[in-house]
């Protein structure tokens, strides 16, 4: 494991250091689970975003193909 150095503002560790009490864990513990809840948000949001530019770069193909098959349906025997 690797250990950093941070400067954090007075309030922020304050609360930290309360709020890890209260879980019954340590304040190192505590900002360790904080990160990992940040890393898996971001990488939850990262991977939308993914989705939404792969489906907007689709969507135009998409209408034509769904427009094709709208068609069909109306009328099978052409």
């Amino acid at each position: 494991m690797s250990t950093i150095s941070l400067n954090l503002p007075d309030d922020l560790l304050k609360v930290s250091t309360k709020l890890a009490e209260s879980l019954h864990l340590s304040r190192a513990a505590y900002i360790r689970r904080s990160l990992e809840r940040m890393n898996q948000e971001t990488e939850r949001q990262l991977r939308a975003e993914r989705i939404t530019r792969a489906s907007l770069k689709v969507r135009k193909e998409s209408m034509a193909v769904n427009a094709e098959f709208a068609e069909v349906e109306r009328d099978p025997d052409a």
